[in-house]
């Protein structure tokens, strides 16, 4: 039956700066194609000219950030007529903008934490004064915490936004909601999109950064997440709604904060999730029955063309 789905290649490596994090992903999603007697073939974009995909029949799309995740990649398939998996050109551009993330959830009626732009000419003590401290400083375009500061202190804030803006010309300050941070993985597509079991991600570190995401052992997942059913259900229904207005299918994964009364705040959509050993979309899929290898088999039979 895997041989219906012909010539695949698993797309990973790439040029952003999360590339290490594709390596590891890619090469995993790779192998449990090929245990399964998938015709799987691995493509770097940062070593092959893309015109060599050429004669393949679907893409698994494992790159994460610029040039793999931000809708690029996705053009070039569509062009070459070649299904991908995960969201198309609009969805996966959008997903990779947290402030056109934001605007588009603020304009459905979904709730996001206070934020606002910066620029090296912003007033910081009045950031400062409407936001609070603690707050996060974050660049608008890049994955996997990278760029992100934790401000403690007004002093603090300038030498954060010249942090993130050699990552990114927008920069984001946003206020720490501080009641716990969860996410939600998403799978299928049309009426058949389901979100999987929530997960409560506790980092031993300041926050989830990326050391905490990639290179130590001791962050704490929980799935089941410990929220009361009624409450995960009815954020698993927003995380849906949040996927769809940006044009989500496939699969995906929707981050949200929780306040300390309970509230969710919704903070950015991955269209891309990293299948690395830490990540957590196949810890999700495991707790729904999914296997690693059943996981990425449905995801690549997903794969479409806007």
């Amino acid at each position: 039956m895997n041989k219906e789905f012909g010539k695949v290649a698993v797309l990973f490596g790439g040029t952003s700066a999360e590339r290490d994090v594709s390596l590891n992903s890619g090469s995993r999603v790779l192998a449990a194609l090929q245990r399964q007697g998938v015709d799987a073939h691995a493509f770097d974009p940062a070593e092959q000219p893309l015109d060599a995909l050429k004669g393949y029949d679907r893409a698994f799309i494992a790159l994460h950030g610029r040039h793999g995740e931000d809708g690029t990649i996705q053009g070039a398939l569509e062009l070459m007529h070649i299904p991908y998996t995960g969201p198309g050109v609009l969805a996966s551009a959008a997903g990779m903008d947290k402030w056109r993330t934001k605007l588009l959830w603020q304009a459905a009626g979904l709730p996001v934490p206070a934020y606002r732009m910066l620029t090296a000419a912003s007033d910081f003590a009045a950031v400062v004064r409407e936001l609070g401290l603690p707050l996060f400083v974050k660049p608008a375009c890049e994955g996997s915490s990278i760029g992100v500061t934790k401000v403690k202190t007004a002093a603090e804030l300038r030498s954060a936004y010249q942090e993130a803006a050699r990552h990114d010309s927008l920069v984001i300050a946003e206020q720490a909601v501080l009641g716990g941070e969860y996410t939600v993985g998403i799978l299928g597509s049309g009426d058949d999109m389901r979100a999987l079991p929530i997960i409560k991600i506790e980092p031993a570190t300041e926050f989830y950064d990326y050391e905490a995401k990639y290179l130590r052992d001791d962050t704490t997942y929980r799935c089941p997440s410990g929220l009361a059913a009624g409450q995960e259900a009815a954020i698993q229904a927003q995380a849906l709604q949040a996927f769809r207005v940006l044009g989500g299918r496939g699969w995906g994964r929707v981050d949200f904060l929780m306040d300390d009364a309970g509230n969710p705040y919704f903070l950015e959509a991955n269209t891309s999730p990293g299948m690395t050993d830490h990540s957590l979309v196949p810890m999700a899929a495991r707790v729904a029955g999914l296997d690693y290898e059943a996981l990425v088999l449905q995801v690549l039979a997903l794969a479409a063309n806007d």
